[in-house]
């Protein structure tokens, strides 16, 4: 028989069983990327970011009411026309063939203006600043390391690859290098960085004293201003050689394309020349012929004023 209590139970966990309602686990996945969302601080942009090119005020953009102005010529320099009104100047930049109006300079009194085309003007100014680019490339540090305790022919084989990154127009960083208990004989390590830096006199200065910096000690070293100034002017004469070399290669080019136009001009003559030579102007044979058939034709139709006026 069952107990009241065994029943009393079993209503209960019934009730609690319907009682009981699943999660709704969309939701709950949709309220989790929604945080997640909010931590990250949202989406980014996707892709690589646009940089806005800075374009300089022209024409109408000017809101100076006079200007100094300059005019670009044909070789590339600035003619001064003086200062001009803007409505002068405008005028002056559509006189000259539709040009435009560019501000160089607003921080001059009064403020230049230059009149050119705005395209040949960004390109000249785009090839300035990478040819300024090319030329002012920032010099790196290479690094040679050694030991305190460093025999002579590795010293002479650190002091050759520290010449040629000086002569390269590189700085050199020096560092001597210690392990456990060596860092005790510090003292060697200065007197090895200066004994280098003896032998690199002529071409190089240490930029301050040497430093330590927990078991190294180090230094830098600097191309000396004679050794820079002989860098840039091979660089300057390698640029230079560069463009005689692509002048002189245009230049024979152009030869080489006018001497085949005249060897083609001469064959075509000779051969026009031959052909000519073969035909002779001055036989009357084809005339005796028209007379011959003309006779011919007179026999076949006989003489009358119709066939007279029609093969007139």
């Amino acid at each position: 028989m069952v107990s009241t209590k065994t029943v009393v139970a079993a209503a209960l966990l019934a009730s609690t069983s319907n009682a009981f309602v699943a999660p709704n686990v969309g939701s709950v996945r949709s309220t989790t990327t929604s945080l997640n969302a909010i931590r990250r601080g949202g989406r980014g942009p996707r892709g690589p970011v646009r940089k806005t090119e800075y374009k300089p005020p022209m024409n109408a953009e000017i809101k100076y009411d006079e200007v100094r102005v300059n005019v670009a010529t044909k070789d590339g320099k600035d003619e001064p026309l003086g200062i001009l009104s803007k409505a002068d100047a405008l005028a002056k930049a559509k006189e000259l063939g539709g040009l435009d109006l560019i501000l160089i300079n607003d921080n001059s009194d009064p403020p230049v203006c230059k009149i050119v085309d705005y395209s040949k003007y960004r390109y000249a100014q785009e090839k300035k600043r990478k040819e300024k680019a090319k030329n002012s490339k920032a010099t790196e540090i290479k690094e040679v390391k050694m030991s305190y305790k460093i025999g002579d022919h590795d010293y002479t084989v650190r002091l050759k690859a520290a010449t040629k990154f000086i002569k390269q127009g590189n700085r050199v960083k020096a560092t001597v290098q210690f392990r456990g208990r060596e860092i005790q004989h510090d003292k060697l390590g200065f007197e090895l960085l200066d004994r280098l830096a003896d032998d690199l006199e002529d071409m190089a200065n240490m930029e301050g004293k040497p430093r330590r910096e927990g078991r190294t000690i180090g230094a830098i070293l600097s191309p000396t201003p004679e050794v820079v100034k002989a860098i840039n002017d091979a660089k300057r004469q390698k640029e230079k050689d560069k463009k005689k070399a692509k002048a002189e290669s245009l230049a024979k080019r152009d030869a080489d394309i006018a001497a085949g136009a005249v060897a083609a001009d001469k064959e075509e003559e000779k051969i026009i020349g031959g052909v000519l030579d073969g035909i002779d102007l001055d036989d009357d044979d084809d005339f005796d012929d028209d007379d011959d058939m003309d006779a011919s034709l007179d026999e076949l139709l006989g003489s009358s004023k119709a066939n007279d006026d029609l093969f007139a």
